[in-house]
C-alpha cells in the first residue's frame, strides 16, 4: 500500500520530498490515514512545482529597498543601461521603498502601471537620461524581482503575480532612411560625423556603444567588432564589412603623454581639444539632417536603417536579430514587413506543389499537365523498386 514518499512511524504516515533548494523535506502528516498522507504529499509537490516556499526553508522578510540597493550594484558596470536603471529604480524606491517584497501582487503593479499611463511616464528628464516608457520602468520591475529569486530575497510565487501584469502595446516609431537619403546625409555630414555615422549605418550599434567604442574591440585582422559592455550585459561580435574596414583605416590615431611614454588614446571617437568620447552630437547632426532634407529623424533611427535596409535586402530575421544583439526575436520582429519577398517565397513554394512546372526536354514541347507528371513519376517510382 505504501508508496515512494510515505512511510509510517508508529501509527502516523509521513511524507518526504525535495523542496525549492533541493533538500530532502521529510514530515508528519499527523494521520494514520493513508489517502490523506497521499493527498498531503501531491499537495506539497504540486506547491513545490509552483515555486512556492515550504515552511522548512526560511527566506527573510526583504523590503522593496534591500532589492534596489543590491540590483542597483549588480548592474553597475554590468549592463550599458545601468544609468538609465538607476533612474527608475530611484523613483520606484519612492513609491516602494520599505513595502515587504512578498506584499507585491498583481494589483500592485497594475496600478503603477495606471499611474504611469497617465502621466505619460515616457518623457525625458531634466539631465536629460531617458525615463524610458511605462513598459520599460515595469520591464525592470520584473527582472528586479526575477533576481530577487535567484538571491532568495523572495519566493517565486510573488515573481509570477509581478509577471501577471501584460505589457500595453504602444504604438513603435520606425523611422529608416531610404539608400538615397542615406547617402545624402553622408554627403553633408561634418568631417567629425561622417566616420561615426558610417560606423551607425554599417553595424547597428546603439549611439552610446559608438561613443564608447575602444581600439581594444575593433580588431581589422579579423575583421569584427567585439563590444564588452552593452545594453544587456552580454557580449556581441559585429563584423567588419569593406567600407567600415575603409573607415578604420582612415580614422587618425592620436597618442598622449603619461609618464613620458607615448600611449595611444583608447577611444576610437573623441573630441580632438579634450581626447575623451563625445557625449552627444546634437547639434552637428541636426546641421547635416537639415543640409540633407532630412526630416523626423533621430540618431537611433540610424540603428533601424541598418536593420531596415538588411531585411529588405533579403537577410533573415534571426542574423538581424545577432547583429542587433537583441535577446528576444519579439524586438526583430517588428522588421518583419520589410521582407515581402519571403511572403511571397513561401506561397511560391505552394504554389509549386499544386501547381508543378511542366518538364521540358529536347522531345517535348513543355506542355506536359499535371497528370502526366503524375505519371511519369509513378513510373519512376516503380522502376527503383525493381533495382
Amino acid at each position: 500500500m505504501a508508496r515512494k514518499g510515505i512511510y509510517k512511524r508508529g501509527e502516523i504516515w509521513w511524507v518526504s520530498y525535495a523542496d525549492l533548494t533541493g533538500k530532502i523535506v521529510r514530515k508528519s502528516t499527523g494521520t494514520s490515514n493513508f489517502k490523506e498522507a497521499e493527498l498531503m504529499l501531491h499537495t506539497e509537490k504540486k506547491a513545490v512545482r509552483e515555486g512556492k516556499l515550504s515552511d522548512t526553508v526560511k527566506i527573510a522578510n526583504h523590503t522593496f529597498a534591500e532589492l534596489a540597493e543590491k540590483y542597483k550594484a549588480w548592474v553597475t558596470g554590468r549592463q550599458a543601461s545601468a544609468r538609465v536603471k538607476g533612474y527608475i529604480i530611484t523613483h520606484l524606491v519612492k513609491r516602494f521603498g520599505p513595502l515587504p517584497l512578498r506584499r507585491f501582487n498583481t494589483s500592485l503593479v497594475e496600478q503603477l502601471q495606471t499611474d504611469l499611463m497617465q502621466k505619460g511616464f515616457k518623457e525625458k528628464s531634466k539631465k536629460g537620461m531617458v525615463a524610458g516608457g511605462y513598459n520599460k520602468v515595469l520591464g525592470v520591475l520584473r527582472h528586479m524581482f526575477s533576481k530577487a529569486v535567484e538571491w532568495e530575497m523572495v519566493e517565486a510565487e510573488t515573481l509570477k503575480r509581478v509577471r501577471k501584469v501584460k505589457l500595453s502595446r504602444e504604438d513603435k516609431r520606425l523611422r529608416f532612411l531610404s539608400l538615397e537619403e542615406a547617402i545624402g546625409l553622408i554627403s553633408v555630414c561634418d568631417e567629425h560625423l561622417k566616420p561615426i555615422v558610417l560606423t551607425a549605418l554599417n553595424t547597428g550599434m546603439r549611439k552610446g556603444e559608438i561613443f564608447k567604442l575602444t581600439w581594444d574591440e575593433v580588431d581589422l585582422a579579423h575583421g569584427f567588432v567585439l563590444l564588452s559592455k552593452t545594453k544587456n550585459g552580454e557580449r556581441r561580435e559585429i563584423p567588419i564589412n569593406d567600407s567600415l574596414k575603409t573607415v578604420f583605416q582612415r580614422l587618425p590615431r592620436r597618442f598622449v603623454e603619461k609618464d613620458g611614454q607615448k600611449e595611444l588614446v583608447c577611444y576610437v571617437f573623441h573630441d580632438p581639444k579634450t581626447l575623451k568620447p563625445y557625449t552627444d552630437l546634437k547639434r552637428s547632426f541636426a546641421t547635416a539632417l537639415k543640409n540633407a532634407g532630412v526630416t523626423d529623424f533621430h540618431f537611433h533611427d540610424l540603428r533601424h536603417t541598418f536593420a531596415s535596409q538588411l531585411v529588405m535586402a533579403g537577410v533573415d530575421l534571426v542574423a538581424v536579430k545577432e547583429l542587433l544583439g537583441h535577446k528576444d526575436i519579439k524586438m526583430t520582429l517588428r522588421y518583419a514587413h520589410l521582407a515581402p519577398a519571403h511572403k511571397r517565397k513561401a506561397v511560391n513554394v505552394l504554389d509549386n506543389l499544386l501547381n508543378p512546372a511542366p518538364i521540358c526536354t529536347p522531345t517535348t514541347n513543355c506542355t506536359i499537365t499535371a497528370q502526366e507528371i503524375k505519371k511519369e513519376s509513378a513510373l519512376s517510382a516503380n522502376s527503383l523498386k525493381s533495382w
